[in-house]
């Protein structure tokens, strides 16, 4: 088009996403993804960190990937020495730095994945793995969960029909210490009836562990890395533990694979922020286990609170998956609820949170579901936005009908 009725739109290219709406800030009541607690953020520890690291190295910053492209080396040497702690026995060489977890599967999935290929994943799963295959034009065939984690008879069955089919999945995506959404975490010997399965049907899996650090008990089983690092690659990211601003994480992988992870990442940028990695390794790596044992404390704090205020509110008429860890706790209403019906009177209220369909492989099935961040809120807010969105289910829904022990019609029970 030319003269007036030009429109830069017209020249949008296909299958673009909707377009934002223009921010207006944070909702009052932010029970959305994958923010930390506020006030458990080191800042004072990470600006001397940033200062000294800056201080000493600060001539490098004039270089692009100063430490080489995999990432800052003392980081890498961090993730080398906190992956003890989950069994894997990996030096900083088989470490990339990464900006966030995000891309990390950015990466993976460019490495491993085709346009019309089939991968597993689990029933229940991170939304932005499920958004990314999404546009790749994958065919992503959800497993089931239970409290445990992924279960293993049934993916047994799904890969020996998908062979009879003639179709062997290029991965399985798991998330198997600190589930996301779920919470759970895979027990040892389901880790290693999964990799029985992985070498009979000569499947990859893909371990994402963004979560693992907050475990809120000791004794989670080794990572699937641990136990055979060749048929596996193992992500994390530091902004559950750290910050999720600094947009940090990490690709653990064999040389075979990292090197071509790296070729990729190449492609993609110019390497993860210097002064971010700089900050991160100095402070962390002096206070990596004081810092986590404080955070996990107060977000096991927050998940007691969230966990009373959803019992008071919502009594019988929610199911909570109680996590093992992590900042979400996963709510099931009764079947034929949608929890879609409450997201536009409860933002109008100031409450935001996840529904199901956008974390689930087959979005409808989990309409009755929803996923509540507890990191960010203060227990006080926890109270008063559970308490604020049970009025709104129930002005919208009549559930629930019971509420602190009173009906919610006025009747006192």
């Amino acid at each position: 088009m030319t003269g007036s009725h030009f429109s830069l739109a017209q020249l949008f290219a296909d299958g673009l996403p909707a377009p934002a709406p223009r921010w207006t800030g944070f909702a009052k009541y932010n029970f959305i993804g994958g923010h930390n607690a506020p006030e458990r953020i080191p800042s004072e520890g990470l600006a001397a960190a940033a200062g000294a690291a800056l201080r000493r190295e600060g001539a490098s910053l004039a270089l692009y990937h100063a430490n080489g492209p995999q990432g800052l080396l003392a980081l890498r040497e961090v993730v080398a020495s906190k992956l003890g702690a989950r069994g894997i026995k990996a030096d900083a060489d088989e470490v990339l730095i990464t900006s966030g977890s995000g891309q990390g599967i950015d990466l993976v999935n460019r490495l491993f994945l085709n346009r019309g290929d089939s991968i597993i994943i689990e029933e229940f799963t991170y939304a932005g793995a499920l958004t990314k295959l999404a546009r790749l034009g994958v065919k992503a065939i959800g497993a089931p969960l239970d409290s445990e984690g992924l279960e293993i008879e049934p993916l047994a069955r799904i890969l020996a029909n998908l062979k009879r089919e003639g179709v062997t999945p290029k991965f399985i995506y798991t998330i198997p210490t600190i589930q996301n959404p779920t919470g759970s975490i895979l027990p040892r010997q389901r880790r290693e009836a999964l990799l029985a399965l992985s070498r009979e049907y000569g499947v990859l899996l893909f371990e994402d562990e963004c979560y693992a650090d907050l475990t809120f008990e000791e004794g989670a089983p080794s990572a699937l890395y641990a136990l055979d690092k060749s048929r596996v690659v193992h992500i994390g990211s530091f902004s559950k533990t750290l910050s999720p601003a600094l947009r940090l994480g990490y690709i653990v992988a064999e040389w075979e694979v990292l090197s071509r992870l790296i070729a990729l990442k190449r492609e993609t940028d110019s390497g993860t922020g210097a002064i971010d990695q700089m900050a991160a390794a100095e402070y962390l790596g002096r206070n990596f286990d004081a810092h986590v044992k404080g955070l996990t404390g107060a977000l096991r704090d927050k998940l007691a609170t969230m966990e009373e205020a959803v019992a008071r509110e919502f009594g019988s008429a929610v199911e909570m998956w109680r996590p093992k860890g992590g900042i979400f706790l996963w709510l099931k209403f009764p079947d034929g609820f949608d929890v879609r019906r409450l997201q536009g009177p409860a933002e109008k209220r100031g409450i935001v949170f996840n529904p199901g369909p956008e974390w689930a492989a087959a979005g409808e099935a989990a309409k009755s579901y929803m996923r509540l961040c507890f990191a960010y809120p203060s227990e006080e807010e926890i109270r008063e936005g559970v308490a604020a969105l049970a009025e709104v289910s129930f002005a919208e829904t009549g559930i629930p009908q019971l509420s602190a022990n009173i009906g919610r019609a006025g009747r006192s029970l």
